[in-house]
């Protein structure tokens, strides 16, 4: 009898190895050009079969059905352990941090989900300097119609910090691995302050920007990159028809310093912000404080920020505000922001932009 059940067991247990190995043989592939599978972010589309992602925050959303999914991409690998970082979020549970391996990648999603339905969001955590990543497609059972998108849109202008550059130090502490190390832009306060809101996110941010002055061998200023998709190079054209927010938000500053002449800062911020009403003539633009400064750089930006929005409401733009953070946010690496910190900094915005918008 013992025998008997033993075989009977082993049979069952080949059995189910057997249909196992079938689901995994039929995953079906579904390239990046698949109408179900939604972009959003700073994406250059000049080859649609390698969708080209340099920006933090950028992701990628898709719905599939079946127990499995894998992720195909590949990365610059610009040399040494120069390698991205994604945020993968599955049924919108909580997500999780890994490391591209090389040039050719295929993620695997961790196993024991349930047959059924299932939600994915890729999100490139890492700066536009760490190198691109090439979306491939998807290998999945079937890849399903996405939900209908949010109804809002925000994008939010800034460096490291709206980057999320030294926050994340779940793998590695300050101080060790590679600079990019702790980047994370998916729990950074712009997308955080999306999700808190039901919007779409787009980040137009790089580590060491400024607004006259970039700090770190940097050889462009926020200005000039306002309407780029490679924006570290200062190169390739962005398409604004393709994301038109509600609300758009300026960090910057902090690489520039207290030192800068007044006059010269404040009528460069005004020419970005009449430059930025071209491509955004309905958005409301907020102009925020650096939460990383200190109390000598937070009263001279909030002097300045003070006079450039009076300026643009007397000249009839009634549609740029301020918002001056309460405090410094400094615990992370490198006296930015850390992840408690982000939280912190997207409940504040939230709530300034719920009473902005109404939401």
């Amino acid at each position: 009898m013992i025998k008997r059940l033993s075989c009977l067991a082993l049979i069952i247990l080949v059995y189910k190895f057997s249909l196992a190995s079938t689901k995994g043989d039929a995953l079906k592939f579904y390239s990046a050009d698949n109408s179900n599978i939604r972009y959003v972010g700073r994406v250059d589309f000049s080859n649609k079969l390698k969708p080209r992602i340099w920006a933090p925050g950028v992701y990628i959303q898709a719905n599939f059905k079946g127990t499995q999914c894998e992720i195909i991409l590949t990365d610059e690998a610009l040399g040494g352990n120069n390698l991205n970082y994604l945020e993968i979020v599955i049924d919108g549970n909580k997500p999780y941090r890994i490391q591209t391996t090389g040039k050719e990648n295929v993620i695997k999603v961790p196993g024991g989900l349930p047959d059924g339905e299932h939600t994915i969001l890729i999100c490139k955590d890492t700066e536009s300097n760490i190198g691109y990543i090439d979306f491939v497609g998807f290998k999945c059972e079937k890849l399903l119609p996405l939900p209908a998108r949010p109804r809002r849109k925000i994008e939010y202008f800034g460096d490291s910090i709206t980057s999320g550059t030294g926050m994340d130090q779940s793998a590695l502490p300050c101080g060790k691995g590679q600079w990019y190390d702790q980047h994370n832009a998916y729990m950074s306060y712009g997308p955080r302050t999306a999700r808190n809101l039901d919007a779409d996110w787009q980040l137009t941010a790089l580590a060491g920007i400024g607004l006259v002055h970039s700090c770190c061998n940097l050889k462009v200023v926020l200005p000039q990159i306002v309407d780029k998709t490679f924006i570290v190079a200062d190169s390739i054209t962005w398409n604004f028809k393709n994301y038109q927010p509600d609300v758009v938000t300026i960090c910057i500053g902090q690489n520039d310093g207290p030192q800068q002449d007044s006059t010269f800062y404040c009528s460069t911020y005004v020419k970005m912000l009449t430059a930025m009403r071209q491509h955004y003539p309905r958005a409301d633009i907020v102009c925020l404080s650096s939460p990383m400064a200190d109390a000598t750089l937070t009263a001279v930006l909030q002097r300045y920020l003070t006079g450039i929005v009076a300026y643009m409401n007397a000249n009839a733009d009634k549609k740029v505000s301020k918002y001056f953070f309460s405090r410094q946010y400094h615990n992370g690496c490198g006296g930015h922001p850390d992840i408690d910190d982000h939280k912190l900094i997207a409940d504040e915005l939230t709530a300034y932009i719920k009473q902005l918008k109404n939401w």
